[in-house]
């Protein structure tokens, strides 16, 4: 029967038109997956020696041990926020005499092979390897290995009972950033105590078979509540839920555009895609931590650039990008209104600049490490809502790819064309080469001057930007009406 499901899945998947239209897009994905595959093995085999050099007195399985608590809480909002469920298409299904248990083990046991429980393993197994050849004790190693993959896995089925839950996110979120706050105030050793765990499974694998009686709950939950959905009229009936709005009077305030920006707000916060793309921009905060407390990156101005771009422009950039398609659904409503066609795009830039400035406001606690971090972050912040939310309305401009709202972010490529992978040279290349040439042939300061200098310019200029902008769209108005009334 497993076998039967995968024929159908197989067949269903090379004929449909998604696969004939984004087959070159795929290719390009499968690249960036291949990337990733082979960075995690080469870590997984090069971890064991490089930490053994950086830190000689220390033993590596302990150094990898004290972090793990913090890798598999970190990984619980990536999956939230990233993962969803593979599921196959049940309806056929719901009338031939299949056994419900049947189906939704398939659907559990496929997930168990997805991307997000594969890559982990490129980096556990090897490094596995490495240490029993170093002379680590055997069972100690394996038992620690099999517990890994157990939490792997429980990870994977836990996202499946809290994915809807948005209480479940903050929780978790919290917790890693209290867990993070006791660690660099002092006030407990998290470090340590997360090391002494799986120090404790090395020293006694058989410990590790607790994992199995945490997955197996896990799946018996999971598979409990996805059968009592696996029924006909459940599959055909009409979805009705009371309709909620909030209140967004405030909004009034800002004018003209007022109408516009309550639309987006609608549109961000009921739709998994765009929800997934604003709550991801708040986890960009922390991406400057990976390059700022490293000292490797203190020698790359460029890079620390670079991530200076991304704590404030992560909603930008994710957002910007696609730039009208998030309206593709309704693009021929919109476009049978009377409204000027500048207040539709200055109500996107708005809406940019402000989660911009929230960012910042955010970004605050960087000053942390010195005056020089930050004024990058602020130079940054500049650049980002002087000319990269311009450059990014007029890049929409080329979007013709319609966009389907209520699928997940992660693995989506709805949208995607080549526009998105062109548009990073001018939003990334230009501000981290301008940086990186000033700061090294005539100034550290004249890095961060050039950089926000050419967002204040942007900015001055912005009403003959919008002008330009606005007309680029009304002459491709009907193009990309027919672009978007098309199936994705």
């Amino acid at each position: 029967m497993i076998s039967h499901f995968l024929k159908l899945e197989w067949k269903q998947y090379f004929r449909s038109s998604h696969w004939q239209k984004g087959i070159a897009l795929k290719i390009i994905m499968g690249f960036f997956v291949l990337y990733f595959l082979v960075t995690f093995l080469a870590i997984g085999i090069g971890g064991y020696f490089i930490l053994k050099k950086e830190f000689p007195d220390q033993d590596p399985l302990q150094i990898v041990n004290s972090y793990l608590l913090f890798a598999i809480l970190a990984d619980l909002i990536f999956r939230y926020l990233m993962q969803k469920l593979p599921i196959m298409n049940i309806k056929p299904m719901l009338i031939l005499p299949i056994k419900k248990g049947k189906l939704v083990h398939y659907v559990l046991g496929k997930s168990a092979f997805s991307a997000f429980n594969i890559l982990g393993l490129f980096f556990y197994i090897p490094f596995s390897i490495v240490l029993i050849k170093e002379g680590y004790n055997t069972a100690g190693v394996l038992g620690w290995l099999f517990t890994m993959i157990l939490i792997i896995q429980s990870s994977n089925f836990l996202n499946f009972l809290i994915n809807k839950n948005n209480k479940a996110l903050i929780a978790i979120v919290a917790i890693l950033l209290a867990l993070i706050g006791l660690q660099n105030f002092g006030y407990l050793d998290v470090v340590g105590f997360g090391g002494e765990i799986f120090n404790f499974i090395y020293d006694n694998p058989i410990y590790s078979l607790v994992g199995v009686i945490v997955l197996a709950f896990l799946y018996k939950l999971n598979f409990s509540q996805l059968k009592t959905h696996v029924y006909l009229d459940e599959a055909v009936k009409t979805k009705v839920e009371e309709a909620k709005s909030a209140d967004l009077s405030w909004a009034n305030k800002l004018g003209d555009v007022a109408p516009f920006i309550k639309n987006d707000i609608r549109l961000i916060w009921r739709n998994k895609r765009t929800k997934t793309v604003f709550l991801m921009s708040f986890l960009f905060l922390f991406y400057g931590l990976i390059f700022f407390t490293s000292d490797k990156y203190s020698e790359m101005p460029a890079m620390l650039m670079f991530a200076s771009l991304f704590i404030t422009g992560g909603f930008t950039l994710n957002y910007g990008q696609f730039i009208p398609a998030w309206d593709s659904a309704h693009y021929k409503l919109l476009m049978s209104q009377s409204f000027r066609y500048r207040k539709f795009l200055e109500s996107k830039w708005l809406l940019m600049v402000i989660m911009t400035a929230v960012l910042y406001v955010l970004s605050f606690p960087y000053l942390y490490f010195g005056i020089d971090i930050f004024l990058m972050i602020t130079a940054g912040a500049i650049f980002n809502i002087g000319f990269n939310s311009l450059f990014l309305l007029f890049a929409g401009s080329f979007n013709r790819k319609r966009i389907d709202l209520t699928k997940g972010g992660f693995g989506n490529t709805q949208g995607t064309s080549a526009t998105q992978f062109l548009i990073i040279i001018p939003l990334m290349v230009l501000p981290m080469l301008l940086f990186w040439v000033f700061n090294k042939f005539v100034g550290h300061n004249s890095g961060f001057i050039v950089v926000a200098a050419i967002g204040i310019i942007s900015l001055l200029l912005r009403n003959y930007a919008m002008d330009f902008i606005e007309k680029r769209y009304i002459k491709e108005k009907y193009i990309m009406i027919n672009a978007f009334g098309k199936e994705a």
